[in-house]
């Protein structure tokens, strides 16, 4: 399949390696845009990428005519791949601080694509101990690396650091799905719940909130998308299950409850359903009907609390147990509060009022809440606020379980 792929060429030797892989990704019929560094310009030039690309590379931040569509968003976007070939070491040193001090470090900074790294550099280079910090902490992002290989080197020596050659780099990109974020939640077992719950009155009626499942499905694809198993708990949606997610559709909290009771052992639980606290002790089998009566009281018993079963200690309890409120006021207080009082690890919290309703829409504000501290993001959409959360979680889990061994 076709894909649209932004290919950043750093300077080192083996820029001229991206001359050949630029020709193998159009002979495939992919759609190429390039990006080149001021030091990749040392070593190719503007015209040889254009005369292979056929359209002109892109080479600075600051420029009249792309920055009118702010340019290193824009080329982010318009890409479902982004392949940096060579990577040098200087660019994956920028890469894990965030730098964002020319074209290319910005673009990777501001992308929630799949990453491509082929890295090329002297083997004493490539194993410093600061690079190879660099490389873990990429990874655990989920930047997927591409070599190097081992072999001779254009300064004479030996050893790891090679840059692979175009064509085995075609083969990665060949395989890779346009939509995957990365391989880093290989093996890790994921449940989320999502939506809402219904709490029947009568046969006609039931008890219900706003929630739509949107954040809860965008993070169940997310870490579908990341390798994991996922098994998705939800309540009543119009929304299609993601792909490579097993779905379990429920009504009530209490089946919520009971679905996730025997789904199993899992690394990683994400409650994002918004169940109800409470339902009728006794729905009616029959409709209820309007008589003269000027108030109907209806008798409420608890639902039993998914978040707090799941994170109590014990050891079926999974590493990482994440929680999510919507609160009305005092925000950042009551979701502290609640997560102390769940015994979860996280608590994912947004405002609910008349300026900022997330039920239903595409985009969400939230802060993540810890034992030591509390982290605000941006306004984002809500599939941006599942791939950072997933990113977050799975170091998290993978950090926490390898400290348990």
């Amino acid at each position: 399949m076709a894909k649209r792929i932004l290919l950043i060429i750093t300077g080192g030797i083996a820029a001229y390696k991206g001359l050949a892989l630029i020709r193998l990704l159009k002979k495939e019929g992919h759609n190429v845009n390039v990006v080149l560094t001021e030091g990749a310009l040392k070593f190719v030039t503007p015209l040889s990428v254009q005369a292979l690309a056929g359209t002109e590379p892109h080479t600075a931040l600051f420029s009249p005519t792309e920055e009118s569509r702010i340019g290193h968003i824009a080329l982010s976007r318009d890409a479902d791949m982004i392949v940096v070939y060579p990577a040098t070491a200087n660019i994956l040193a920028k890469m894990h601080h965030g730098f964002a001090d020319d074209l290319a470090s910005t673009i990777l900074l501001a992308t929630d694509k799949p990453i491509l790294v082929a890295p090329a550099m002297n083997h004493r280079m490539w194993n410093h101990p600061a690079t190879q910090q660099n490389v873990d902490a990429l990874t655990a992002r989920g930047v997927r690396f591409v070599g190097p290989e081992e072999g001779d080197m254009a300064c004479g020596e030996y050893g790891p650091g090679r840059a692979v050659e175009p064509e085995e780099l075609v083969q990665t990109i060949r395989e890779t799905r346009a939509d995957k974020i990365s391989d880093i939640a290989s093996g890790l077992r994921v449940l989320v719940t999502a939506g809402p719950t219904h709490e029947a009155i009568d046969p006609v009626r039931y008890i219900a909130n706003r929630s739509s499942g949107k954040q809860g499905y965008a993070i169940a694809a997310a870490f579908a998308q990341c390798g994991a198993h996922v098994t998705l708990v939800s309540g009543p949606t119009s929304l299609p299950a993601p792909e490579d997610v097993a779905r379990i559709h429920v009504t009530t909290a209490e089946e919520m409850f009971y679905a996730c009771q025997h789904v199993g052992p899992v690394e990683i639980a994400v409650c994002v359903a918004a169940v109800a606290d409470w339902r009728l002790e006794t729905p009616s089998a029959h409709k209820l009907k309007k008589g003269e009566e000027e108030r109907l009281q209806l008798a409420l018993v608890r639902n039993p609390d998914i978040l707090a079963s799941i994170s109590q200690p014990g050891p079926t309890r999974p590493p990482l147990v994440i929680g999510f409120a919507a609160e009305t006021d005092d925000v950042q207080e009551n979701a502290a509060q609640k997560r102390t009082r769940k015994n979860c690890d996280w608590i994912v919290a947004n405002g609910v009022d008349a300026q900022n309703a997330p039920f239903g829409q595409d985009d969400n504000t939230v802060m993540i809440i810890d034992e030591t501290s509390t982290e605000t993001w941006p306004h984002l959409p809500k599939e941006e606020v599942a791939a950072r959360l997933v990113q977050r979680a799975v170091q998290a889990v993978r950090a926490r379980t390898s400290h348990s061994v």
